[in-house]
């Protein structure tokens, strides 16, 4: 017999947990048709535009992305021709690709193209075919992006001040730690994934030496299996120690690596509850 599949989350439910996974504002939302450069064909995603950058799912309801798109650094937005009158099709030019997205219909199209420029470009594109209150929401994720990129800007250097403890501003909103996130010991990992499967398969911990970061993973191909990987702190950077050892930038870009190199199979823990807990330092036994 099957296992019986978890419920799927609430809409609410889903928000939130894709909130604190990507970390940024939600702007603009919808289904697209998008082939990048390593696909064959198009893929078609539930996506987000959150800050500068495309969040791409499996369907409406998925809490975590499979893929995503920077688009900061956007070169050019070109129009291509269609076929089908019903869509639109336009190419993302970036430093490093180009992209193809396809829209379901005209109005969506426009509405993509209208949000893609504004916050890549930091000002309203002057000539779109929007109704006056899709241009209204235009300008307000204009003065919202604006914010955004002037808090982080002032957000200090990631370096801990001298004196300071090394887990001591994990909950900075500016600055946040990935979700999946919690201050718990190897085993408290282990025993958070066996007992809530539903909740992800990845945990973010504290190194046993306090100064650098470990995963703890939770698969299921033939039997549930628990895997640890070492994540070290070097300068400014984070390498995962595989046997072709991974560096890069953040945290969460440590977070994208595994569940991009899974497809999706690896899906950061995400304890939901409306209870408050000690600032994730909660004690495992408040997951039995």
């Amino acid at each position: 017999m099957m296992a019986k599949k978890p419920p799927k989350p609430a809409p609410r439910r889903i928000f939130q947990e894709r909130s604190k996974i990507t970390a940024l504002p939600l702007y603009f939302e919808g289904f697209l048709l998008v082939k990048r450069s390593e696909y064959q064909e198009y893929k078609h995603y539930w996506t987000e535009l959150r800050g500068t950058t495309l969040f791409f799912y499996t369907d409406k309801k998925s809490t975590t992305y499979v893929d995503k798109l920077d688009i900061i650094d956007l070169t050019c937005l070109t129009d291509q021709n269609s076929t089908d009158k019903n869509c639109v099709k336009f190419t993302l030019v970036l430093p490093k690709e180009d992209v193809q997205l396809k829209t379901e219909n005209a109005e969506s199209g426009e509405e993509w193209r209208g949000f893609i420029l504004t916050v890549t470009e930091l000002s309203v594109p002057p000539h779109v075919s929007l109704l006056p209150g899709q241009v209204i929401r235009l300008h307000e994720v204009l003065e919202k992006e604006k914010k955004r990129r002037i808090e982080t800007e002032r957000t200090p250097s990631s370096s801990p001040e001298k004196g300071k403890q090394p887990f001591e501003d994990y909950e900075d909103v500016l600055n946040p730690m990935p979700a999946c996130f919690y201050s718990v010991s190897r085993k408290e990992a282990t025993e958070m994934l066996e007992k809530n499967p539903s909740m992800g398969n990845m945990i973010l911990r504290p190194g046993s030496d306090s100064r650098n970061y470990s995963i703890t993973i939770r698969q299921e191909i033939d039997l549930p299996r628990i895997k640890h990987y070492k994540i070290m702190s070097v300068g400014e950077n984070y390498t995962i120690e595989l046997e072709k050892p991974v560096t890069l930038p953040n945290l969460f870009s440590v977070i994208d690596y595994f569940v991009k190199e899974t497809r999706g199979n690896l899906r950061p823990f995400i304890y939901s509850t409306d209870e408050t807990l000690e600032t994730k330092g909660f004690p495992v036994t408040s997951l039995k």
